[in-house]
């Protein structure tokens, strides 16, 4: 079975959120067998800054979807949308 790397963009829900501190938490979110290899910063607007971590999961029915779940339900999370995927 084959890996994933999927980009998943992931929206605060205000710019006064500490972006490291979230980091933390969404490390601390994902799903067994899934792991964090590098997370970007993007200005969006208005001080507001979107998260980019790039998540490696195993090549398994149902994709991303576990790990979209699990950053849903992170606190201070507005919003999740995978921005790229492809195998590794």
């Amino acid at each position: 079975m084959g890996k994933v790397a999927a980009r998943i963009k992931v929206m605060p829900q205000s710019p006064e959120v500490d972006l490291d501190a979230l980091t933390e938490r969404l490390e601390d979110a994902l799903p067994e067998g899934a792991k964090i290899s590098r997370t970007d910063r993007e200005d969006v607007a208005f001080g507001l800054i979107a998260l980019f971590p790039t998540v490696i999961i195993p090549d398994e029915a149902g994709g991303t979807e576990a790990v979209e779940d699990a950053f849903r339900n992170v606190d201070e999370v507005e919003s999740v949308d995978v921005d790229e995927v492809g195998r590794i």
